[in-house]
């Protein structure tokens, strides 16, 4: 039967309650903590999930296609050709905030996890086309760790097509994948099918 009276940091050793010490800013921090004149709080995550729907927020600064991809470049992410080709073709805006809303890809069956499928969905519950600058907001909002957290190796920007190069109607798309920090191009098509690790960000009407 346990004791009670046994003091709560019974398991800790003289070094780990100075870490904690420490951690709180130091004797005078740890006496405000006791006195309740000093809290502690977790890290604030950056998103929400609710039923395999991501939330959270990204606000537009005025940077423009051409300008993003050599802000990401400086921020250590790689740029795909392709995603290139779309940022030089795509309009931004400046001061937007955009209530983000991603259905996961485990929302869809794999047959079902098509485009026309999952604009269906998101139509009805009430989402629209993103501008395409989210996917670069979404690039540098989240590193590959949390989206390795998420469950999802891509965040999949649900805008309105834009043609690359050779005429192909393609989304932006913000993913890991092994090799680094990648904002990336996909291929679009109503029949177009996607992967299980794909997630499909639009627009949350406020």
């Amino acid at each position: 039967m346990k004791d009670n009276n046994e003091f709560a940091s019974a398991g800790l050793t003289a070094g780990q309650l100075n870490a904690i010490v420490k951690k709180l800013g130091g004797h005078e921090a740890a006496l405000a903590f006791l006195r309740g004149e000093l809290t502690v709080s977790g890290p604030v995550r950056k998103w929400q999930e609710k039923d395999g729907v991501i939330t959270f927020t990204v606000t537009s600064d005025g940077t423009t296609g051409p300008q993003w991809i050599k802000r990401l470049k400086k921020g250590g992410f790689r740029v795909s050709d392709y995603a290139e080709q779309l940022l030089n073709k795509m309009s931004t805006t400046d001061g937007v905030t955009t209530d983000v809303s991603v259905l996961t890809g485990e929302l869809f069956s794999d047959d079902d996890r098509t485009t026309s499928k999952i604009r269906a969905e998101a139509e009805s519950r009430g989402l629209t086309e993103p501008n395409p600058e989210i996917a670069c907001l979404i690039r540098e909002k989240f590193t590959d760790k949390e989206l390795e957290e998420i469950g999802i190796w891509a965040m999949v920007a649900m805008h309105e097509p834009i043609n690359d190069a050779g005429g192909d109607p393609s989304l932006l798309s913000a993913g890991r994948n092994g090799d680094g920090q990648w904002l990336y191009a996909c291929y679009d098509e109503p029949d177009s099918r996607w992967g299980r690790g794909s997630s499909f960000a639009f627009a949350a009407q406020v």
